[in-house]
C-alpha cells in the first residue's frame, strides 16, 4: 500500500510532489481516499496514465468498516498495489488513513509512505518553535469557555515541558481562533500563524502574543492555517 500526500493548496504540482512520486500516483489503478472526487481532481493533476473512469476509488469514511477496508486490501496480499490518500497532505496524520494503514499491517502488507507536503511538519519548521518537543492537538473545543480553558491548560503543558502546541481550526472559523488565543494565552507566549502552505498566498509569522496584540489581525478567512505557540517558562 502506498501512502501518497496530496497538494495543500492551489499551487503547480511540480512545487510539492517529487517526480518519481508523482510518477507512482499516475500509474496506480485503485486508490482508497476520503472523497472520490476530490481524489480525481488529484489524478488529473498528476497525469494519470488511465482514464479517470477506470481508476477504482473507494471511499473512506467514519462509518466504513472494518471488514470493507481488509476487502479492499486483501488482493494486495497477491502482489496488487494501491494508493491511499488524504484531502490534503501526508494520509494517515491526522488523518481517518491511519484506520487503513493498522489493518494492512495486520494483514501483513508493504505500507510504504512517500514524500510529500505536511502542513504540520512544514508549520513547524517555519516557526522557530521548539521543534524537538510538540504536540498535535487537532481542533480546539468550539464553545468559547471550553476553548479558552483547554488552550491554558495547553499553554501550561508547553510551559512546564518546552513543547510546542499545533492546533488547526475550521477555515471559516479562524479568525474566532486568533482571537481566543490572544484572549487566553499570556503575552510573552510565543505564537506562530501558518496560513495557505505552499500556495502562492503562503503567509507564516511568529510574534509574542503581547505583539501580535499591537498589530492589525492577519487574513485567515476561509484559507488553511495553522496556529502555533511555544509558552515560557519551560
Amino acid at each position: 500500500m502506498h501512502l501518497i500526500p496530496v497538494g495543500l493548496g492551489d499551487a503547480p504540482v511540480d512545487r510539492w510532489l517529487p517526480p518519481e512520486v508523482r510518477a507512482l500516483a499516475a500509474r496506480l489503478d485503485t486508490y482508497i481516499a476520503e472523497n472520490a472526487k476530490t481524489a480525481r481532481a488529484f489524478l488529473k493533476q498528476v497525469g494519470a496514465i488511465r482514464p479517470l473512469q477506470d481508476i477504482t476509488v473507494h471511499t473512506l469514511t467514519d462509518k466504513t468498516g472494518r471488514e470493507q477496508i481488509e476487502a479492499w486490501l486483501r488482493p494486495l496480499k497477491q502482489g496488487g498495489e494501491i494508493g491511499l490518500v488524504s484531502e490534503a497532505g501526508c494520509p494517515a496524520v491526522a488523518d481517518p488513513g491511519a484506520r487503513v494503514a493498522d489493518l494492512a499491517h495486520g494483514l501483513g502488507l508493504t505500507v510504504r509512505p512517500w514524500v510529500g507536503p505536511s502542513s504540520i511538519l512544514l508549520a513547524l519548521m517555519a516557526s522557530g518553535l521548539d521543534g524537538q518537543r510538540f504536540a498535535f492537538h487537532g481542533y480546539a473545543p468550539v464553545d468559547a469557555a471550553e476553548r479558552t480553558r483547554q488552550l491554558r491548560a495547553w499553554e501550561q503543558q508547553s510551559s512546564r515541558g518546552n513543547q510546542t502546541q499545533l492546533l488547526i481550526e475550521t477555515p471559516y472559523r479562524n479568525a474566532a481562533m486568533f482571537s481566543a488565543l490572544l484572549g487566553a494565552l499570556r503575552g510573552d507566549t510565543r505564537l506562530c500563524v501558518a496560513r495557505s502552505l505552499t500556495t502562492a498566498d503562503e503567509w507564516i509569522r511568529t510574534r509574542t502574543v503581547a505583539d501580535w496584540k499591537t498589530r492589525p489581525a492577519p487574513d485567515l478567512d476561509k484559507k488553511p492555517t495553522l496556529f502555533l505557540f511555544l509558552g515560557r517558562g519551560g
